[in-house]
């Protein structure tokens, strides 16, 4: 089987774990302190605040910024559901404007068109791994006195125009078994702003600024050394497992027939988080049925946009119309891009698909 997702762990996480496990320092210590860093270092801030999650990096950042009741956050519906989660985790409302269909990020020329007086800030999500135009939303931002929460969950290293996702705003990163780099289970938040930062800080860990005094509500949102350990570990391997990703997407790119490739607009780093093609004709559920038969992995991500979600409709009340976010909920299918597909894998695939595909 060639499966969708394959964490690549080996002997360096194995021994970092039983470093810490040696220490006796196990909770939140040194290694979670070196992990901030370097990952600040990638992301080229000045700091990176470690959580349990991207969720709880997501629900921090919302807080920090002093989202709340009476708010709303412009973001995408076309993506996981903790980015619209997180809003409403601190009473806000998200806000969904539809997608560019070739990158199925949010589509810029319509933000505008969404801001109400209670807006506070946008979320752009970085999605499969390739970057949102930052150069317009930050300036649409600053016009309008917004804050940009960059959900960065899946584009760890990617670049817009030279400069990596996360740096643009705050940005939140999840470390997830299947995303380009794990810790396990974790989260990181990344700022060059200080105010943000120590807010962060606090709210993560209880409203804690001295041990045992509370200052305020907080959550115990605090990384673990454990988990820590080995996203430090990764972290030293993200450029080359990013490479291999661009290798499997590059074939794919050239190979494929019958499907629309994803695009990268000039100036662009993809990191290929997921390799998402849209299938045209109503033939996507066929197809994955197709390689399923053939032992290869697939997914649609997502099947049902957020603001179609049960909830979201009954609780919240919304009927809002996506057309592109709605069109390609039918059409996407990613297959197999991680750095454990090899050569005779993504050539499987691709044959595959090109076999289905050319039977019309």
């Amino acid at each position: 089987m060639i499966n969708m997702a394959k964490p690549q762990i080996g002997e360096d996480e194995k021994k970092a774990v039983m470093e810490v496990l040696d220490s006796g320092i196990i909770a939140t210590g040194p290694r979670t302190k070196a992990f901030e860093e370097a990952f600040a270092s990638m992301c080229t801030t000045k700091h990176a605040i470690a959580t349990t999650s991207g969720t709880t990096a997501l629900h921090v950042a919302m807080l920090a910024h002093k989202i709340g009741p009476g708010d709303e956050v412009i973001t995408s519906a076309f993506t996981f559901i903790a980015s619209g989660n997180s809003v409403l985790f601190v009473g806000a409302r998200p806000v969904f404007v539809d997608i560019d269909p070739r990158t199925f990020n949010l589509d810029v020329t319509k933000i505008e068109a969404a801001i109400t007086p209670k807006t506070k800030a946008i979320l752009p999500v970085h999605l499969f791994g390739l970057p949102c135009d930052m150069d317009a939303i930050m300036a649409i931002a600053k016009k309008h006195n917004l804050a940009v929460i960059e959900d960065a969950c899946q584009s760890h290293g990617a670049m817009f125009k030279g400069k990596k996702v996360g740096s643009f705003g705050t940005g939140t990163f999840s470390l997830y078994p299947t995303k380009n780099i794990t810790s396990g289970e974790g989260g990181m938040i990344t700022t060059n702003d200080e105010t943000v930062d120590e807010a962060c800080r606090v709210i993560r860990n209880h409203g804690m600024r001295k041990r045992y005094y509370h200052d305020e509500l907080g959550y115990n949102f605090r990384m673990s050394d454990l988990h820590a350990a080995i996203g430090l570990a990764q972290i030293a391997k993200l450029d080359t497992f990013n490479e291999k990703r661009r290798e499997n997407a590059a074939y794919y790119d050239k190979t494929l027939k019958g499907v629309v490739t994803p695009y990268v607009p000039d100036g662009y780093t993809h990191v290929y988080h997921q390799y998402t093609v849209r299938v045209p004709g109503g033939k996507r559920d066929a197809l994955r049925a197709y390689l399923a038969e053939h032992e290869i992995g697939s997914e649609v991500y997502y099947p049902v946009p957020i603001h179609k979600q049960s909830f979201y409709m009954s609780e919240y009340g919304y009927n809002v119309s996506l057309p592109e976010t709605e069109k390609a909920a039918q059409e996407v299918l990613s297959i197999p891009v991680h750095p454990a597909v090899s050569a005779a894998d993504r050539e499987k695939v691709a044959s595959t698909i090109n076999e289905f595909m050319s039977k019309g």
